[in-house]
C-alpha cells in the first residue's frame, strides 16, 4: 500500500448524533460523512484551545467507548475524538464492503484528511493497533505520537486462545458459529469476551458489565454485526499473509513517529512474548508491559497508560508544546 491509494477526500457533512449508544459524562456523539462511509465519533471538550488533536481506534469487535475510560485522563494534554470504525459501534457498514485493514486505514486518513486534524497522536488497540501502524507508515505527516495498546501484528504462532476470532476469516464459519450460538444471551457473550479480553475480569464494575451487556443487546440486533466482525477478521489474516513493503512488521520499521507499545502479561489474545520484537521494530519505541493487564490495558489499567503516555509526551519535547499551545490560546 502506498500513499496514492490513500486519497484525501473532503468530509460532506457533519451532524450531531442523536443515538441509543451510550455516552459516557462530558463526552459528545456526532456523525461525519464521507462519500461513501459515515463514522460515528466520540469527542471531550477540550480543556483548553489550541490542545493538540488526538485520535483513538478500536480493535475487532469493538467500538469508540473503549477508550472512555483513558480519555478523560488526558483531558489537559490532548483535544481527544476516538471513532467508530465502519461496521462497529454506531458507523454503518462502508458502502463497498471493504474491511481490510486498508480499507480501514484509508478511512481513518479521509477522516483526518478532510477535518484538518492532523498531525495527530494516535492511539490504536489490537485490529486498530495495526489500522494505526499502517496509517503512521503511509502518513507519517498525520501522526505526531503512536501508541499501540496490544497491537494485532502478525505472530507465527499464535495462541490457542486467539484460534476463535481467526477462525472467523473463514467463510460460513461466522454464520455457523451464530446459529450455535442462537440461544446465548447478551450477558453470557459478554462474560465470554470479558473472560478472553480482561487480565482480571472482576474488576468490571456491576455498572461496567450492564452496560456492556446493554451495547451487547444493540449490537447484536444489527443486522451486519457478524459480517462486519467476520470480514474484518478476514482482513487482519490477509494483512499477516503480505510480504515485502506492504507487510505489517515492514511497515512499523517505517514509522517515524515516537512511539509507545503496551502490552499486557496476561492478553490471550496478542502474545506477550511479541513486545520486544515490536520493541525493536519501532525506531523510536518505549516498552510498557503490565503482567497483569489483558488485551484492552486501556480500559484494566487507564491511569498507568494514561501516566506513560504523559512521559512520552514529556521525552519528546510534545508535553511542553502542547502548554505552551494552549498558553497562546
Amino acid at each position: 500500500m502506498s500513499s496514492t491509494e490513500l486519497p484525501s477526500v473532503p468530509a460532506v457533512t457533519v451532524t450531531p448524533k442523536v443515538s441509543t449508544v451510550r455516552v459516557a459524562s462530558g463526552e459528545k456523539l456526532r456523525s461525519v460523512g464521507l462519500p461513501g462511509v459515515t463514522l460515528n465519533l466520540r469527542s471531550r471538550p477540550p480543556a483548553r484551545p489550541g490542545l493538540p488533536p488526538a485520535l483513538y481506534v478500536h480493535g475487532l469487535g469493538g467500538s469508540s467507548q473503549n477508550w472512555s475510560a483513558l480519555m478523560p485522563l488526558l483531558d489537559g494534554l490532548v483535544d481527544s475524538e476516538a471513532l467508530d470504525l465502519p461496521g462497529f459501534g454506531d458507523s454503518p457498514p462502508p458502502d463497498d464492503g471493504d474491511y481490510s485493514l486498508t480499507g480501514h486505514a484509508r478511512v481513518v486518513i479521509r477522516y483526518l484528511d478532510s477535518a484538518g486534524r492532523g498531525p495527530v497522536h494516535l492511539f490504536g488497540n489490537s485490529m486498530g493497533g495495526a489500522v494505526a501502524t499502517r496509517v503512521a507508515a503511509v502518513r507519517p505527516d498525520l501522526v505526531r505520537t503512536l501508541t499501540l495498546v496490544s497491537p494485532a501484528l502478525p505472530e507465527i504462532r499464535a495462541q490457542r486462545t486467539a484460534w476463535p476470532t481467526a477462525l472467523l476469516a473463514v467463510p460460513g464459519v461466522a454464520a455457523l458459529f451464530t446459529r450455535y450460538t442462537r440461544g446465548w444471551s447478551a450477558e453470557q457473550r459478554v462474560r465470554g469476551v470479558t473472560a478472553l479480553c480482561y487480565g482480571d475480569p472482576s474488576s468490571v464494575t456491576p455498572e461496567g458489565f450492564r452496560n456492556a451487556v446493554e451495547e451487547m443487546e444493540r449490537r447484536l440486533a444489527l443486522p451486519y454485526f457478524w459480517d462486519a466482525m467476520a470480514r474484518s477478521a478476514r482482513g487482519i489474516v490477509n494483512a499477516y499473509t503480505l510480504g515485502g513493503q506492504h507487510g505489517l512488521w515492514r511497515q512499523a520499521e517505517r514509522v517515524l513517529a515516537p512511539t509507545l507499545l503496551v502490552y499486557g502479561g496476561r492478553d490471550q489474545l496478542v502474545s506477550y512474548r511479541m513486545a520486544q520484537r515490536a520493541a525493536r521494530a519501532f525506531r523510536e519505541s518505549r516498552l510498557l508491559t503490565l503482567p497483569d493487564a489483558g488485551h484492552v490495558a486501556m480500559m484494566e489499567h487507564p491511569e498507568t497508560v494514561a501516566t506513560a503516555f504523559r512521559e512520552l509526551l514529556a521525552d519528546t519535547g510534545e508535553l511542553a508544546e502542547a502548554g505552551a499551545t494552549g498558553a497562546r490560546s
